[in-house]
C-alpha cells in the first residue's frame, strides 16, 4: 500500500507492507520505500488565498516521481491526503484535478479533525510512554492538537491555524527577524494555543509527542547529531529549557547559518525558526517539562488506514 501526504511546505510518501500478524497488534509498518521533497504547495497562500501555479508544478513534478516508484513497486491501494494549503485555496480544484492526472488517484482534502486524527494514529502506535498522550503536528500551514490515549482512541482534536510556514510568511521577515516581529509571532502563537487548549484538555496529558519536521529538527539539534539520523531522533525525549534554546539560537541567526547546521534540510531552513517557536510555546502554555519526537505522524496514520 502507498500513503502520500501533501502539505503546505512538504510532500511525502511512505510505500509499506503490513505487518505480520503474529508480531502482535503494536508491531510497525514494514517500511518499503519512505520519501520526502520540500515542494511549498502553500507558498502566499495566507496573503492570496489561492495556490501558486509554480507551487503546483513543483507538486507535480514530485507526484510524478512518486507514481512511478508506486507502480514500480506494485502497490495495491493508494491514499493521498492533502491538509492545510488546499482546505484554504480557492483555487484547490486546479490542484485535485492535476493530482488526478498525474496519481490516477483523487487526492482527499482532509479536514483539520481527520488530519489531526491520522496523525494521532501514525504517532502513538507502539509508543512506550506515559498516558494520556497530547500529540501535536506542527505543519506548514496549521498544528494539530489531539489529545487520547492507545488503548482509547482519540479524546479532542483541533487543528490552529499557526504552522512554520504561515508564521513565518506573516511575522519573521528580517534576516534574522526583528525582536518586534518575533514579539509579533508570539503573541499570535500564544492566542492559538490557548484557544486549542481550551478544546482539547492539554494540559492535563502526562506526555507531549511532537511530530513533523520543525519537532524533528529541533530535536537533532538539541542532542548535537552531526547528521539528520531518523533512528536517533525517533522517541527520543527532550526538555523544555533545551527547546528554549534552541529556538533562541535559530531566530538569532541567518537563514544561511541556519543551513550550515548539519541536520538542517535546506527546504526547512527560513522557516524553522517559526516552527520552533510553535513548539516552545506549546510546552510552555500547556506547562510540558519535555516533549518525545516522534519520526511517525500523519503519512503513518494514512498508511493504517488502508489496513
Amino acid at each position: 500500500m502507498a500513503a502520500i501526504d501533501c502539505g503546505t511546505n512538504s510532500i511525502r510518501l511512505l510505500v509499506a507492507d503490513l505487518p505480520d500478524p503474529a508480531a502482535g497488534p503494536e508491531a510497525p509498518l514494514a517500511d518499503v520505500s519512505r520519501r520526502m521533497e520540500i515542494v511549498r504547495l502553500g507558498q502566499g497562500v495566507d496573503q492570496t488565498g489561492r495556490l501558486a501555479p509554480e507551487a503546483i508544478e513543483r507538486t507535480r513534478l514530485a507526484l510524478a516521481d512518486y507514481a512511478a516508484e508506486i507502480e514500480k513497486l506494485g502497490a495495491e491501494r493508494v491514499r493521498m491526503c492533502a491538509t492545510s494549503a488546499t482546505r484554504d485555496a480557492s483555487n484547490a480544484a486546479d490542484f485535485r484535478s492535476m493530482v488526478q492526472q498525474t496519481l490516477g488517484v483523487a487526492p482527499e482534502v482532509v479536514t483539520g479533525d481527520e488530519e489531526a486524527r491520522l496523525s494521532f494514529t501514525g504517532a502513538v502506535r507502539g509508543l512506550q510512554a506515559k498516558a494520556p498522550f497530547l500529540v501535536v503536528d506542527i505543519g506548514g500551514g496549521s498544528t494539530e492538537f489531539v489529545v487520547g490515549s492507545s488503548d482509547g482512541g482519540v479524546q479532542a482534536a483541533v487543528s490552529m491555524d499557526i504552522g512554520c510556514v504561515r508564521m513565518t510568511e506573516r511575522h519573521l521577515h528580517g534576516d534574522p527577524p526583528s525582536r518586534d516581529e518575533i514579539a509579533a509571532a508570539q503573541a499570535d502563537i500564544a492566542a492559538a494555543v490557548d484557544r486549542a487548549l481550551d478544546v482539547v484538555p492539554g494540559r492535563e496529558a502526562a506526555t507531549l509527542i511532537g511530530l513533523a519536521g520543525s519537532v524533528t529538527t529541533v530535536v537533532a539539534i538539541a542532542q548535537g547529531l552531526e547528521g539528520y539520523d531518523p533512528e536517533r531522533i525517533h522517541h527520543a525525549r527532550v526538555s523544555y529549557d533545551q527547546v528554549a534554546e534552541v529556538t533562541a539560537d535559530l531566530l538569532a541567526k541567518t537563514r544561511e547559518q541556519r543551513l550550515a547546521i548539519p541536520v538542517m534540510h535546506p527546504g526547512r531552513a527560513d522557516v524553522i525558526g517559526a516552527g520552533a517557536l510553535v513548539l516552545r510555546i506549546i510546552m510552555e502554555r500547556a506547562g510540558m517539562p519535555s516533549v518525545v519526537a516522534s519520526e511517525h505522524d500523519i503519512l503513518d496514520g494514512i498508511a493504517w488506514s488502508l489496513a
